[in-house]
């Protein structure tokens, strides 16, 4: 069967399903990362902390504290990482046993569609947790990158390369911070796509719902009023 004859196979409101699908993935991370000034998004406002952390890193002493912290920071993505891995290795499963899957859909459904149409629909699902698997890696990388940079901090806060080094390791920080947040929103999404098994309208539904949870936790938050309360030269 070829490309085209394999496309024929989804009806129009299955485009229209993916394509918001997609649309709302790199939409809310454009819209979270480069968020109006008038309306920081929480990882915009957590950004600036990252920032202020790096500042406050040169003149603690101990430091064990910050390398505990970063330690930790390590251990999320790393756990996440795992979990992608799982979940790959359940959508490869699936793809050589859809015949299950297919049975279990048209109980749903009450649709027999070709073998093929429900391949394609856990494909999806598996291009998600393979972009969050990716995303979670870096992100361990770069916190690592940020612990040797920490450790290349002078101890005397008079060195002249004392801060310069702090701020390089509060950008990687963030850069960090970024992927692992962009492998959380992939998982969020390959979640939502197991909706498809559904029917389009299932998945239409999903991924709006998922859209709206994670904007509303990143623009109206109690944890990000916390964040915008007053008094914190942080936020300037």
């Amino acid at each position: 069967m070829d490309v085209l004859a394999r496309l024929s196979l989804f009806s129009p409101p299955d485009y229209i399903a993916v394509a918001m699908l997609l649309l709302l993935w790199v939409g809310s991370t454009r819209l979270i990362e480069h968020s109006p000034k008038s309306r920081p998004s929480t990882s915009s406002l957590m950004a600036a902390y990252r920032r202020e952390w790096m500042v406050q890193f040169v003149t603690r002493q101990p430091r064990i504290f910050d390398s505990q912290i970063v330690g930790q920071l390590r251990q999320g993505t790393a756990f996440f990482a795992s979990g992608s891995m799982i979940a790959i290795g359940g959508g490869l499963a699936l793809l050589g046993n859809t015949e299950r899957l297919r049975g279990l859909a048209q109980d749903l459904t009450q649709q027999s569609d070709p073998m093929v149409v429900w391949e394609i629909k856990v494909f999806v699902m598996l291009a998600f947790a393979v972009n969050a698997f990716l995303k979670f890696v870096w992100s361990h990388r770069l916190f690592g990158y940020c612990a040797v940079l920490m450790a290349s901090v002078p101890n005397e806060t008079e060195d002249p390369s004392a801060l310069p080094r702090a701020a390089k390791a509060g950008e990687i920080n963030i850069l960090a911070a970024r992927g692992y947040n962009r492998g959380l929103r992939s998982v969020y999404f390959g979640i939502a796509a197991t909706a498809w098994l559904a029917g389009p309208w299932a998945l239409m539904i999903a991924t709006l719902f998922t859209a709206a949870v994670i904007l509303r936790r990143e623009f109206a938050s109690q944890s990000r009023e916390v964040l915008l309360a007053q008094g914190d030269r942080t936020q300037s």
